[in-house]
């Protein structure tokens, strides 16, 4: 992989798939512990281990771990929302669909038309989906975190919350992408305490994790840099890169309008793989789904989503293979849904 320049270190939890949820200005400040992880004791094997099995300088990892910061109002943040929170589309769609971001995101297409239009004729992907993406992400690099990436990751690596379900599997995974920024970080002669990020530490306008960048990222201009902070071309490149690697299917729409025949409907059925697509249109239909036009025609399999709306009814739509792979970026179905509607409503801003 070629060098992501630290400036280009700023997500998705891509592989977390996370955006992480929108947080309030004060969650968003930067307190960094006067403690450093030198004094670790479990940090400085931690570092010995990656250090063997990258054959990297020990030196290097020890002092690079031990110069990081525990990020105390971090932890919390990874904590899921209390049990019996009612999830509700509406407003997680408002979040990230309004005329802030519609703006923002014309003006990243107009700019960068024809590297769209490249991407998608060399992966796939529709350039709506990566203005989407961009857009929910950063508001086109607007907000790409000031979180030290050092300080975050090992404060995930040592200190994640153990009162998380999955605590074991999560801070498996942030010790795994600590490892990956370190890898990467010891091929260069730039400083790793310079790089920021999200609180999580995703990066660039992207926000791409440590191990998403060195799988993923690509440099799609050609100049010898994978630059995902100030280089859009480089930024829609690795995007539609990421997306074709989980399987994105050209010209297959991710989502179908879908109703329902109450007198066949079996939604339990049809909820039970959750996104998964499981069913042909056949078997939909035949589960008491309605299906109409081109979505009668989809050769693929097919997902029924639910959208809770808090105490209203939900929101449901048909989802294929692409709405599945737009998850992978974010394991959410709200998430999915937003970045499709911000990028219809960018097209269709443009459009007029």
């Amino acid at each position: 992989m070629r060098r992501l320049l630290p400036t280009a270190f700023s997500l998705a939890l891509v592989l977390l798939g996370a955006a992480l949820p929108a947080l309030p200005a004060s969650a968003q400040k930067v307190v960094r512990g006067e403690t450093t992880y030198a004094t670790r004791d479990d940090a400085m094997q931690f570092a010995d281990d990656v250090a063997a099995r990258r054959n990297l300088d020990r030196a290097w990892v020890r002092a690079t771990i031990g110069n990081a910061h525990l990020l105390p109002n971090v932890p919390r943040l990874m904590l899921p929302a209390p049990r019996g929170t009612a999830k509700n589309w509406r407003v997680y769609r408002s979040r990230f669909i309004d005329p802030v971001r519609i703006g923002a995101g014309v003006r990243f297409w107009r700019a960068n038309a024809a590297t769209l239009a490249r991407a998608e004729a060399e992966y796939g992907v529709p350039a709506e989906i990566i203005v989407g993406i961009v857009g929910v992400e950063t508001i086109y690099g607007r907000t790409m975190g000031n979180f030290r990436v050092i300080d975050a990751l090992a404060t995930l690596s040592f200190d994640f919350p153990q009162g998380h379900p999955r605590a074991a599997e999560r801070q498996a995974f942030f010790r795994g992408e600590l490892e990956s920024f370190l890898s990467t970080e010891s091929r260069t002669a730039e400083d790793p305490m310079v790089p920021v990020g999200s609180y999580a530490g995703a990066m660039g306008m992207p926000q791409f994790m440590p191990s998403s960048i060195a799988k993923y990222a690509i440099d799609f201009d050609g100049d010898g840099r994978i630059d995902l902070v100030n280089n859009p071309t480089d930024v829609i490149g690795s995007v539609a890169s990421y997306f074709k690697a989980f399987g994105w299917q050209p010209g297959i729409q991710p989502i179908y309008s879908v109703g329902f025949d109450e007198a066949r409907l079996k939604k339990e059925v049809l909820l039970a793989p959750d996104i998964l697509p499981s069913f042909s249109a056949d078997s939909f239909v035949a589960g008491g789904a309605v299906l109409e036009g081109e979505a009668l025609r989809h050769k693929g399999l097919l997902a029924l989503v639910e959208l809770q709306n808090g105490a209203d009814a939900p929101s449901y739509v048909a989802g294929t293979q692409n709405f599945y792979v737009i998850t992978r970026y974010n394991w959410s179905s709200y998430y999915a849904m937003s970045v499709i509607e911000l990028g219809r409503e960018v097209r269709a801003a443009m459009e007029n």
